[in-house]
């Protein structure tokens, strides 16, 4: 098999594409920048990535993008939930609108599409998590079945969306990274490009909590980014 793969370089993502390339004889990876806030990490942090493992990537820009509404593209303030927030649903909710960016992961797994049915690959192998459904409804396994139904009649070559993570929470996601030599220590997640994770965002704090409940140490190796 061969895959396309999403590579933000989030957690998720970093142990999705290890998982990808252990099963598949070929990967390309993705990486956009869409004017988000994290774009310089997130993209240095890919390239370091595909750099380990000596595989093609292609940072793809969508300036549109930048403006839309919300937090990450706009000029919206990124929420700042406490660890107890996490678990409350209704909290959750509101920050997931504040970040939310319109049309994103079915913009992002059309062009991966595109890639996969150009270069006749099978798979399009993607970060989405159990965890993060319950408030982004496109990381469900319901988006994940009906766009592999679109990608029946949208393309010829049929490649099907791999999600590795789908039943996964994000201590799962750790567990497994460890378990299968996943590049975590290059991973970024904070939803801004400071010099160092700000620990405030939600991403950072379910990250922190992640770990910790997986009782392993966070190792961001940055001097190398």
């Amino acid at each position: 098999m061969k895959s396309v793969v999403l590579l933000s370089s989030g957690l998720d993502s970093a142990v999705a594409f290890k998982r990808a390339y252990d099963i598949c004889e070929e990967v390309m990876c993705l990486t956009f920048d869409y004017g988000q806030r994290a774009a310089p990490k997130e993209t240095a942090c890919a390239a370091r990535i595909c750099e380990l493992f000596d595989v093609k990537h292609h940072i793809i820009r969508l300036p549109w993008f930048n403006g839309f509404s919300g937090a990450l593209t706009g000029d919206e303030d990124v929420p700042t939930p406490t660890t107890a927030d996490l678990d409350d649903l209704e909290k959750s909710l509101d920050s997931a609108k504040a970040v939310w960016v319109p049309a994103r992961n079915m913009v992002f797994l059309s062009i991966a599409a595109s890639f996969a049915e150009n270069y006749d690959f099978d798979l399009i192998t993607t970060g989405l998590d159990e965890e993060e459904a319950v408030t982004f409804p496109d990381n469900s396994k319901e988006f994940i079945d009906l766009f592999n139904q679109t990608l029946e009649y949208g393309t010829l070559n049929k490649p099907r969306i791999h999600a590795p993570l789908a039943e996964l929470s994000k201590t799962g996601i750790v567990e497994l990274g460890i378990e299968i030599d996943a590049p975590m220590q290059y991973s970024w997640s904070c939803y801004y490009a400071n010099e160092k994770p700000c620990g405030e965002c939600e991403s950072c704090k379910r990250r922190a909590r992640a770990f910790l409940s997986a009782g392993i140490e966070d190792i961001l190796k940055l001097e190398s980014l």
